[in-house]
């Protein structure tokens, strides 16, 4: 089954609802389900992460990637288009950044750079997620794999940036 990316997509299968275990019971302290999407999102931070730390080739990190646990259950072309879309669109994406950010893209933490570079990749290049559906992955990816208020500040620069990659969806959605 695959599941569709939502206005309100937290990795479950239903729309503000966390999934559970198969067998669980309200009120468990399971971790919700994470959807593919999340999780392939996931693993192209990892490999976006490693290449912007080491510059190695893609193929290395393709492939240490998909050795990683979990990867089997992610969303492989979704994988695919954001981790070679988004190193491939670098200095594009770059320079959305950078139009955006308090600071070059060289100074901030790998780490939340690469998921600026995931989160503007979706806005620039995957018009069927709705823009605020891009950022929320975004800031979603921050909360769990970046400093203690980095979701804040990628929340903030994504926000800018969709404005100016996608004007018309965000100009209907404010109003």
């Amino acid at each position: 089954m695959t599941t569709k990316d939502t206005p309100h997509d937290n990795g479950g299968p239903a729309a503000g609802k966390p999934a559970t275990s198969a067998g669980a019971k309200p009120g468990d302290k399971r971790a919700p389900v994470k959807s593919a999407r999340r999780r392939a999102r996931e693993h192209a931070l990892q490999g976006i992460y490693q290449w912007l730390l080491t510059g190695d080739e893609l193929a290395v990190i393709d492939a240490h990637t998909r050795e990683q646990e979990g990867f089997e259950k992610s969303d492989r072309n979704l994988y695919d288009k954001v981790f070679y879309g988004a190193v491939e669109d670098a200095a594009d994406l770059d320079a959305v950044l950078a139009r955006h950010a308090d600071r070059k893209t060289t100074e901030l933490s790998p780490i939340e750079h690469a998921i600026l570079m995931i989160g503007a990749f979706e806005l620039k290049h995957s018009i069927d997620v709705p823009y605020k559906v891009a950022i929320n992955e975004a800031v979603e990816l921050a909360k769990s794999f970046g400093g203690t208020d980095g979701h804040k500040y990628v929340n903030g620069v994504l926000d800018r940036a969709a404005a100016d990659l996608r004007p018309v969806e965000v100009k209907a959605a404010r109003g």
